[in-house]
């Protein structure tokens, strides 16, 4: 696993290992059910406190990126399922910035095609 630690950036040594390795996982170099390193040897590897690697690994494993399973190692977790109204909403804006609309007009437009779609009773 490729990471350096800058120790004269002014970003933690444990915010630099955590977004080195979402970086990784994102990039597709450590992909899903990839087992990390143990914290004392990424720890050793880059000069670090184990205390350092840790909490990197802590906090990705509370974002959902990496799965501690305690004396069996750290995993990278498979990404969510996408979903799917989240992803045409993504679309739909992407689009209409595309096309010039404001967020206005675009608000505008969803509440009136929303109207335009009410099942009507009776």
């Amino acid at each position: 696993m490729m990471i350096t630690v800058d120790p004269r950036s002014h970003v933690p040594p444990y915010e630099q290992v955590r977004e080195q390795i979402r970086g990784l996982i994102a990039a597709g170099a450590l992909p899903p059910g990839h087992r990390l390193p143990p914290v004392r040897r990424l720890a050793a590897d880059l000069g670090l406190a184990a205390n350092t690697v840790a909490r990197a690994y802590r906090e990705l494993e509370r974002e959902g990126v990496l799965d501690g399973r305690g004396t069996r190692g750290t995993f990278v977790t498979p990404p969510a399922p996408a979903d799917p109204l989240s992803s045409a909403a993504d679309d739909l804006v992407r689009r209409a910035r595309a096309a010039g609309l404001s967020r206005d007009d675009l608000i505008g437009l969803l509440l009136a095609r929303w109207d335009d779609q009410r099942p009507h009773l009776g």
